[in-house]
């Protein structure tokens, strides 16, 4: 078991993971639907890099970011065409969302020192607990802040609402994330900002963009996530 818990007893301190790129590998799957979107528009797909980049936005702001010249109502057929197809192959079996090496075991580690878990994610709630539940992780999360309830990243929206649901302060949060989505989303919520260095966004790119630690493994994440949950004043 790693270490002390990060405070004193009765401290409520939470914990926000973002999901695709930092819990589960799933950009094979997204630049699939994607693609798919496209082509049913009759449109060029368009680059896998670019796709790999808007993980973590919103469906139709990701859209949007992907095709800024197309109109409004183009982008929202794009998006539903995306939903239908990412919905399908979850359906037909062929999903895959592999998570990350070691990952299960940081949430396990945070969730027996009494950190509360949360997720923030672009994903829609059903996505969401269709991937969580086919890793046996949803119970382990007592918040789930999904992009069919908030305002999407970098918005303070998620966060938000996952501590006023926990009941945790904003010195006693931090946000795990693996783009600089997430980082901008922790730093409007003015809470802790851990960044991943296995997902979409590089390692440079999070620390820029306020991220206070950054983890190159998935073993690093407790430690990261228990230094910044330190009272203030006990900080190293």
């Amino acid at each position: 078991m790693s270490g002390e818990p990060a405070s004193a007893p009765g401290r409520l301190r939470l914990a926000i993971f973002d999901c695709d790129g930092t819990l589960v590998d799933s950009q094979h799957a997204i630049v699939s639907a994607m693609a798919s979107a496209w082509r049913s528009c009759g449109l060029p797909e368009p680059e896998p890099h670019a796709v790999r980049r808007i993980v973590g936005l919103s469906v139709l702001d990701a859209v949007a970011r992907l095709l800024p010249e197309g109109p409004p109502d183009l982008h929202l057929t794009l998006a539903e065409r995306y939903k239908t197809a990412f919905r399908d192959s979850r359906l037909r079996g062929e999903l895959e969302e592999p998570l990350f090496p070691g990952i299960a075991a940081a949430i396990e580690d945070l969730d027996a020192e009494g950190v509360l878990l949360g997720i923030a994610t672009g994903k829609s709630r059903r996505g969401l607990l269709s991937t969580l539940e086919r890793h046996g992780l949803r119970s382990r999360f007592v918040t789930l802040q999904t992009a069919d309830d908030c305002a999407g990243k970098p918005d303070p929206d998620m966060v938000l609402r996952a501590m006023s649901e926990t009941g945790a302060g904003a010195g006693d949060t931090v946000v795990i994330g693996d783009t600089t989505y997430d980082m901008g989303m922790a730093r409007s919520a003015a809470v802790g900002a851990v960044g991943v260095a296995w997902g979409y966004h590089e390692p440079e790119e999070l620390a820029a963009a306020g991220a206070q630690a950054i983890c190159r493994t998935c073993g690093e994440v407790p430690g990261a996530v228990r230094r910044l949950l330190q009272p203030m004043g006990t900080r190293t």
